[in-house]
């Protein structure tokens, strides 16, 4: 679970963003600051059991700059990420976030369907990062890095969503190699619509494909992630 810290001058925005992350699986608000101050003493005096994993920090505050608060994290709290949730568009603000290691930039106002995906590709970089043990080769830091900065366009055949194609790739790394029905159970999704994402992946080069015997009739055909 990704325990997550809200911070927000806005009361109503705060509430906003709290109902968001509740929507979305994996995802605890665990507290939330309507100041810089108190942002930095809640990451930096949060107790084990309510350790901040992730920061939504807006970038102006009464008390002081959300960029201040995040060189104070990153001063005496490196582990904890940051995603700016902000109306400010300063290029040079955004520069100076980057150079702070801020995962994510999200300009206000936003739909919750953007704030999902942002979050998501979030987890989707902590997954990866858990998945990849002692040295990692070029390719597991390209994909670490692309789960966390998607291209801005991904060409995919239409009907297929690059968030659900993360899902799948997921399953199939997890627990694979899986059917196109094994997986489909998993995700709580049609086995037709699974294979087309399976079918993908493997034209990409990401999974293999092989045939499972041991049961009447036709092989079926399994996905195994290619490591």
């Amino acid at each position: 679970m990704i325990q997550v810290l809200i911070v927000d001058d806005e009361r109503l925005t705060r509430e906003l963003h709290r109902q968001y992350v509740e929507r979305l699986p994996g995802f605890r608000v665990v507290a939330e600051c309507a100041g810089a101050r108190a942002a930095v003493t809640a990451v930096l005096e949060s107790p084990p059991a309510e350790g901040i994993d992730l920061v939504l920090l807006d970038m102006t505050m009464p008390d002081g700059h959300g960029l201040d608060v995040a060189r104070h994290i990153r001063a005496r709290a490196s582990d904890v990420d940051i995603i700016a949730i902000t109306g400010v568009r300063d290029a040079d603000v955004v520069r100076q976030a980057v150079a702070l290691g801020v995962a994510q930039y999200l300009l206000k106002p936003f739909t919750f369907a953007t704030f999902r995906e942002r979050l998501e590709q979030y987890q989707a970089f902590r997954a990866k990062v858990s998945d990849v043990d002692g040295q990692a080769t070029q390719a597991e830091v390209d994909a670490l890095l692309r789960s966390l900065r998607p291209p801005a366009s991904v060409d995919l055949p239409k009907g297929l969503s690059a968030t659900t194609l993360d899902r799948v790739a997921a399953a199939v790394r997890a627990s694979g190699p899986l059917s196109a029905s094994e997986a489909a159970a998993a995700l709580g999704m049609s086995r037709v619509a699974v294979r087309r994402y399976l079918e993908h992946l493997a034209e990409q080069g990401s999974v293999g494909r092989d045939s499972r015997y041991g049961t009447p009739g036709r092989p079926e055909t399994e996905y195994a992630w290619r490591r």
